[in-house]
């Protein structure tokens, strides 16, 4: 087989990703470790890992159960929205006109 963290993983994250595997096989998982991988065909997908050490009958760390969920198009999305909010924020700041924000009570609670 071919070294995941060195043929799948970019440099900048292979040292986090490799720690992320061998502390599973000392025996401690983790959970929600976000980081970029490449596809076969050279795609990058952003993906959310969970590595569980991987036991014999007896107990024994033998390998690593890695399960991966892509998270792409979320991070994309995440991405995009804070884009969106530092537009309006700017458009906001920088109007010739007043804008202003009331909450449900009527109090304002935004002003250019």
């Amino acid at each position: 087989g071919k070294d995941l963290v060195e043929v799948y993983i970019s440099a900048d994250f292979r040292m986090t990703v490799r720690e992320v595997f061998e502390n599973a096989l000392e025996g401690k998982g983790a959970a929600n470790f976000e980081f970029p991988l490449y596809t076969k065909d050279k795609r990058r997908v952003e993906v959310l890992l969970n590595a569980t050490p991987r036991m014999d009958t007896s107990g024994r760390v033998v390998g690593v159960v890695g399960v991966g969920q892509d998270i792409t198009e979320r991070k994309e999305i995440e991405i995009e929205k804070a884009r969106v909010a530092q537009e309006l924020q700017t458009f906001i700041e920088t109007a010739n006109a007043p804008i202003f924000g009331v909450d449900s009570q009527g109090l304002v609670n935004e002003w250019n």
